[in-house]
């Protein structure tokens, strides 16, 4: 049984059909690229697979259980996380306390600021905030003001956010998006390990192809909201439709 499937998913916004009868499955533990141009539907996938919108037709089941109609805290509860493609932290917080409330919110279901006056009865979350900001290497810099961080730790504690409640299946929006050549190499190096460690199950919406090469298992081209191409990197970079349409003039 595939972790993620989608049977059907379609999403319209009036005459515009920005998602068309998508049907994928992610097995355990792979990476997976969904790559087109801007405006073929990426991000809108993504934003019903995280329940961010309601689905026009079409299922999506995680771990065999429908989540159609769930909201988006509790496809969170069930194992599905998501990093966006501007940094999504609460600037005025440290470091720790960013990671505590991501933990917190995903074992409650919603933030609590409440439980910063009273952390000595969070041990399990405070745990795991410094497990998660130990794997993506902020657990030194842990009392630092959030928004004091350098632009490239800035995303890379928006990761561990997402990271923070122990997901199953993360959902990787543009995490590049912004870096240098030297921050993105870092980033990749970064979801690699902890995709190793964790053994997280990985999506990815991604402009940079040398990051979709690296990072991804399987890759999937949308083009105006369907999937015309899938498989290997080798075998999507070889298609001379995905060449032509999307790895030589056109954005991807």
């Amino acid at each position: 049984m595939a972790l993620l499937e989608t049977h059907g998913l379609t999403k319209s916004f009036g005459g515009l059909v920005a998602v068309d009868d998508v049907d994928l499955e992610i097995e355990r533990g792979e990476s997976v690229a969904v790559i087109g141009p801007n405006g073929a539907g990426k991000s809108t996938f993504i934003n019903l697979v995280t329940r961010m919108l309601d689905a026009t037709a079409g299922d999506i089941e995680f771990k065999g259980e429908s989540i159609a109609s769930d909201d988006p805290h509790e496809v969170v509860q069930k194992g599905v996380s998501r990093s966006f493609q501007t940094a999504s932290i609460f600037p005025e917080l440290s470091v720790e306390e960013n990671a505590q409330i991501a933990a917190l919110a995903a074992e409650h279901g919603s933030f609590r600021f409440n439980f910063l006056r009273h952390r000595d009865n969070y041990g399990g979350v405070e745990r795991l905030a410094s497990r998660t900001l130990d794997a993506v290497d902020l657990l030194d810099q842990r009392g630092v003001t959030a928004e004091d961080l350098p632009y490239g730790d800035k995303r890379r504690l928006e990761l561990g956010i997402a990271l923070a409640s122990d997901p199953d299946l993360l959902l990787m929006d543009e995490p590049t998006a912004g870096m240098s050549p030297e921050e993105t190499a870092d980033t990749v190096d970064l979801v690699e390990r902890v995709k190793a460690e964790m053994g997280l199950t990985i999506l990815l919406v991604e402009h940079d192809m040398e990051v979709v090469f690296d990072v991804a298992d399987r890759i999937v081209v949308l083009h105006r909201g369907a999937v015309i191409a899938e498989g290997s990197p080798e075998a999507v970079q070889g298609d001379p439709d995905v060449q032509e349409a999307y790895l030589g003039g056109v954005e991807a």
